[in-house]
């Protein structure tokens, strides 16, 4: 997989953003920006753009599949795809018809990345008991492995009524969605995704990115030990870019803190300050700066992870739509073909 071509992503959450006079705006508004800036990545030759879902007041997205419908009414070439779809409170069914159902509106542009998700509103919204968090993703992923290959499906297990022979429309006209599983660090993740030969995403969203790589290494041990065919790897991390590093940090901090500090409240984390911030931004996973800076961290840990394709979480809180449209415009025009100029050097 290192000589494999590496391609270049954005992702948003849909988090609710501020407008000119630093109000709120409307969850629609939010939801129509998210559109635009989808059109200005596709515009700009970037290969992914992927939406979140979240069931809480501070995102827009709870449906991202809708969301996906609209651009890819609206968009040419780029995949589009979930960051990540719920698969433990939805079902993998209804996952798979709507998946399909944006594939063929984007003559097979879509993708799904699967996740148990880092928030839990959706467990208690759509009834599912979290005691049963893992099983339900384990049964639930089960399910949708076979649901993918396009064949009659007989499955049976605790948490879902089985099926018996059962075929699940629409199909795709290129036979198979592609599927990715999204973790977050563990082990016994990476080790599923491969057990079920399905791509990996990691969210690397603080830390040394590089404390990733054992992760990467197993994912392709296991693979190999399997018997199965090597698989790509994907990075999902937060990033901002500016023309200069100055600006960048200056502009994203406060957007950056609002986020940080209300979701760490709701977690036991105690707030963020300056330093942690700067520590982030020279040593973790925060790619901000000028598109120089930027281009230059990238390169460093793709080759480093020796992973296929990094995506930029460009969305971050409050910060507001014409800021985030600045950032996706020099990531795609200026950063991306330097980080490939890079690569491409060695």
């Amino acid at each position: 997989m290192a000589d494999q071509i590496v391609e270049f992503g954005l992702d948003t959450f849909g988090d609710v953003t501020v407008g000119t006079d630093d109000a709120p705006l409307s969850h629609a508004q939010v939801i129509r920006n998210v559109v635009a800036e989808g059109v200005l990545a596709d515009e700009l030759g970037l290969d992914f753009f992927g939406v979140g879902e979240h069931h809480r007041q501070d995102f827009a997205v709870s449906a991202p599949e809708v969301v996906l419908a609209g651009l890819a009414s609206a968009t040419k070439r780029i995949h589009l795809g979930s960051a990540v779809t719920v698969l433990s409170s939805d079902d993998p069914v209804r996952v798979f018809q709507r998946f399909a159902t944006v594939d063929a509106l984007s003559n097979g542009r879509a993708e799904v990345i699967l996740g148990r998700g880092s928030f839990t509103e959706s467990f208690p919204l759509f009834g599912f008991n979290l005691a049963q968090y893992e099983e339900l993703f384990e049964q639930k992923l089960d399910l949708f492995s076979k649901l993918i290959t396009e064949e009659p499906v007989t499955w049976s297990g605790s948490l879902r009524a089985p099926l018996t022979d059962q075929g699940v429309y629409p199909h795709t006209e290129g036979g198979r969605i592609p599927t990715w599983v999204g973790v977050g660090g563990s082990p016994e993740s990476v080790v599923r995704a491969a057990r079920y030969g399905l791509p990996l995403v990691l969210a690397i969203i603080g830390g040394d990115p590089e404390r990733f790589a054992p992760y990467v290494d197993l994912f392709h041990r296991a693979l190999a030990q399997m018997g199965k065919p090597d698989l790509a790897v994907a990075v999902h991390s937060p990033g901002y870019i500016a023309d200069t590093d100055e600006q960048a940090a200056e502009e994203y901090w406060p957007h950056h803190k609002v986020m940080r500090d209300r979701i760490g409240a709701e977690r036991g984390w105690p707030p963020t300050g300056p330093d942690e911030y700067r520590h982030e931004i020279e040593h973790g996973a925060l790619y901000l700066g000028s598109p120089e800076t930027v281009a230059r961290k990238i390169a460093t840990k793709v080759k480093a992870l020796g992973v296929q394709r990094f995506d930029m979480k460009y969305s971050a809180g409050t910060l507001p739509h014409e800021k985030s449209m600045r950032s996706i415009e020099l990531y795609g025009s200026v950063v991306v073909p330097m980080v490939k100029d890079m690569l491409a050097a060695g």
